[in-house]
């Protein structure tokens, strides 16, 4: 199951490449190609949280296992990192149920915050994968609360 982690890692960059993609078809004024690349966009995100999910309840999540001096730079990170993902999620569901209802003046402005916000969620995301499986050797799976907060 060691591959989860990059599996769920690639299908949450996928999602902010398809809502890149997405964003610029509907600049260029693109509106059934935006729509399909968004939709696409939330089935990669939603994939990742059900895997996530998944692993969390049934395997754990994996400790920082760096070096104990970067430990609580890592635990802020991913601190911010889960207030990203969790405020990108909400964001996304708000988004999609504004096009999905035809409120388009609204789905306009919330649009292209929504999708900063995510990418940044994806960037996090990535760089969380990369502290705790290719740059350190990841600490021991555990529960979610005690992998974060490294007890």
């Amino acid at each position: 199951m060691e591959i989860l982690p990059f599996i769920s890692t690639l299908l949450i960059a996928l999602s902010a490449i398809l809502v890149a993609i997405g964003w610029r078809f509907i600049i260029k004024g693109e509106k059934e190609q935006h729509k399909k690349t968004m939709v696409a966009a939330a089935i990669s995100a939603l994939l990742f949280l059900i895997i996530y999910v998944s692993r969390t309840i049934f395997i754990g999540n994996t400790s920082f296992g760096g070096p104990d001096n970067i430990k609580i730079y890592y635990t802020i990170f991913l601190v911010f990192h889960i207030i990203l993902s969790m405020t990108g999620a909400i964001f996304g569901i708000v988004t999609l149920r504004l096009a999905f209802k035809g409120n388009f003046k609204k789905h306009k402005k919330i649009g292209p915050v929504t999708s900063i916000i995510w990418f940044f969620t994806a960037i996090t995301g990535i760089m969380v994968y990369l502290f705790l499986y290719i740059i350190y050797e990841g600490g021991e799976t555990t529960s979610m609360i005690r992998a974060i907060l490294g007890y």
